[in-house]
């Protein structure tokens, strides 16, 4: 199995603890999303998983192996963790075909990731003259270089354009499909909210959730729907008397506490109340986020 396993993970520095006893596997064939504030202790987690820090205490391994004692681990695992790691004054296929050489990879591979990332017409061109976006995209080029079946990838969408974020999104999501274990740390909400099937959530690096992305939403949103009928006062009516009450919202829309959707639709359909729009309005991944960790956030802004 290529599942990500962590064991009572723990890391200190000093009298601070950064990583508190965590437990949780990533699994195969789903993209987890690896969310939390500033500081909850989440790229220091991928630091443990890859052996670029050590921990206190506990385990971090992949597929029952430490990183650093996987042969030739670009073959097994690809991570993007900073995408200015590159030296500014060598070509974009450098740094690649280094990797590649030193992995067993094919030298015809690094063409493969260059085009597959978008980036082939300018490979010869010194890092040190990209843009962030382009610095990016060959990060990623450098995880997908030894075809792994696990891939760490630390803010992905981190200066893509509109192209490139639809680009990665549908790359993590196909990966996925094809049976690898794709874990990915973000900060936006909205844009993992369309990618991601399961998340796991940090707060002051303790575990705050790990769950599908359906059930995180589910649990912190009120049953309400909307509709749009051509006869409100019926459906009104049909809803007092089950004890609920019609808001009125916009445009001869109307939202009902307390109801989902398809019990709606069934009251609708007995009471035989025509319905133009039904659906359920549900909290929105951002505000799940923030009301599970609210307090768990050391750095917040107040209101102006």
């Amino acid at each position: 199995m290529n599942r990500i396993e962590i064991r009572e993970l723990t890391k200190d520095h000093g009298a601070r603890r950064v990583v508190d006893h965590l437990t949780f596997d990533v699994l195969p064939g789903k993209v987890t999303g690896f969310l939390g504030p500033n500081g909850a202790g989440k790229s220091t987690t991928m630091r443990m998983i890859l052996g670029l820090d050590r921990p206190t205490a506990g385990t971090a391994t992949i597929g029952g192996s430490r990183f650093t004692g996987l042969d030739r681990p670009l073959r097994q695992v690809g991570a993007l963790l900073d995408p200015q790691a590159a030296h500014g004054g060598r070509g974009a296929r450098d740094p690649l075909l280094a990797l590649a050489v030193s992995n067993g990879i094919p030298a015809s591979r690094v063409d493969e990731v260059l085009e597959q990332t978008g980036i082939a017409a300018v490979a010869r061109r010194r890092t040190g003259t990209f843009s962030l976006g382009m610095r990016q995209r060959l990060g990623i080029a450098a995880a997908l270089l030894g075809d792994p079946a696990v891939l760490l990838l630390d803010e992905p969408t981190n200066g893509l354009d509109p192209e490139g974020i639809i680009w990665i999104r549908e790359l993590m999501r196909s990966l996925a499909a094809e049976g690898r274990t794709v874990f990915v740390s973000s900060h936006l909400m909205a844009e993992s909210a369309s990618f991601v099937d399961h998340l796991v959530v940090l707060g002051q690096g303790r575990l705050l959730a790990d769950t599908s992305l359906e059930a995180f939403i589910d649990a912190r949103s009120t049953p309400r729907a909307r509709l749009r009928t051509s006869e409100p006062e019926r459906m009104a009516a049909a809803l007092a008397r089950a004890g609920l009450r019609m808001t009125a919202v916009a445009e001869g829309r109307w939202s009902v506490d307390g109801i989902r959707a398809e019990q709606l639709g069934s009251l609708a359909a007995q009471e035989g109340v025509p319905l133009l729009e039904l659906s359920d309005e549900r909290a929105s991944l951002e505000e799940a986020y923030l009301e599970l960790t609210a307090d768990r956030t050391p750095f917040s802004a107040t209101a102006a």
